[in-house]
Formats: structure tokens, sequence, C-alpha cells
């Protein structure tokens, strides 16, 4: 057979099997890609459940510092230390899979219960000189602050990493592919109203 006769067979398999390549290689891509991106939300999810984690160490410090002062206010205490445990377990739900958007709901839902029964202890606190002078408190006050402090920029570098990722999955092309490759949007760490925007405050 003539080479010529020959070449527009080799095209006739070749074409065909170069697009398949080609997109076979662009799926891989934005596969890789997007897991990238959803590595980098989950990373900086870590870095707020670290935060997190230390301030759930020091709020039992608080609590007990504060228990011997605040003898008649049993059930607020017992309210935060319930909340603590609410916000903990909340935590490790949402460490486990941030992508989770139900996960996160609940973690939100319980991170406002405990914001709010600090808050309640910290107003209490305000009327008892003798806890505010004293140096455990204004210790662990102290570390609060850095920590809550730390928390809130974590915060906003997950909601940096998860909008760059839910970015990816929205745009043309890899938004034809992430939901055949099962990658959805990810939940932002967000609050619903103006008093939930403020960090909890813990300094008296």
């Amino acid at each position: 057979m003539h080479p010529l006769a020959v070449l527009p067979l080799m095209l006739l398999v070749a074409v065909p099997l170069g697009l398949v390549l080609a997109a076979v290689l662009f799926v891989a891509v934005t596969y890789n890609g997007l897991v990238t991106a959803r590595n980098r939300f989950k990373n900086a999810f870590a870095q707020i459940d670290v935060q997190l984690k230390r301030r759930y160490d020091l709020i039992p410090n608080l609590v007990e510092t504060a228990k011997g002062y605040l003898q008649h206010e049993r059930v607020t205490l017992e309210e935060v230390v319930n909340a603590r445990a609410a916000a903990s377990a909340a935590a490790a739900r949402a460490a486990a899979n941030p992508a989770d958007a139900g996960a996160m709901r609940d973690l939100l839902a319980a991170e406002r219960t405990l914001g709010a029964g600090l808050g309640r202890m910290l107003a209490v606190a305000e009327a008892y000189p003798e806890l505010k002078a004293s140096q455990n408190m204004m210790l662990v006050m102290e570390e609060l602050t850095t920590t809550e402090n730390r928390v809130g920029f974590a915060r906003q570098a997950f909601n940096d990493a998860v909008t760059l990722f839910n970015t990816r999955v929205q745009s043309f092309p890899t938004n034809l592919f992430a939901g055949m490759l099962g990658v959805t949007e990810a939940p932002l760490w967000k609050v619903d109203n103006d008093a939930d925007r403020q960090a909890v405050k813990v300094s008296f």
C-alpha cells in the first residue's frame, strides 16, 4: 500500500485518540486543581480548629476561677459548661469534614450559644470586684482575648480559601465537570445577624 494511502487512515485513528487524551488530561488537571483548592480550605479550617480547642480548654479554667465568687450563679456557670461541651463536639464534627454544610451550621449554632453564655457570665462577673482583680482570672481573660483574635484571623483565612474554591467550582468549564466528579461548593463561616458578627467580649 502506498504511504500516502495510509495517511488518512492514521489521521482517522490519531485525531479521535488525541481528543480522548486531551479530554482525559483536562479532567485530570481540573480534578487535581479542585483537590488542591479543597485541601487549602480544609487546612485553613484546621487552623480555626486549633484555636477553638485552645478556647475550649481555657473555659473550664475560667468557670473554675469564677465558681468561688459566683456561688449564686450556678445556672449561668452550668450553661457555659454545657455550651462548651456542645461546641466542642460540633467542632469535632466540622473538623472531620468542613465541606459538610450541616456540620458547619451546627458548629455556628453551638458557637453562638457558647458566646451568649460567656457573655452572660462575664456580665454577671462585672458585679464582683474581687473576681475581676483575681490574678488567675486576669490571666485566663488575657489568654481568651488572644485566642478570640486568633479565631477571627483564622476564620477570615478560611473564608478566603473557601471563596477561591467555590469560585473555581462555579467557573466555566470546571463547573461542567465538578458535579460529575462529586465536587460541590463548600460553606463559608458566616453569621446571620449583626450581633453574632461581634467576637465574644472576654475582657472587663
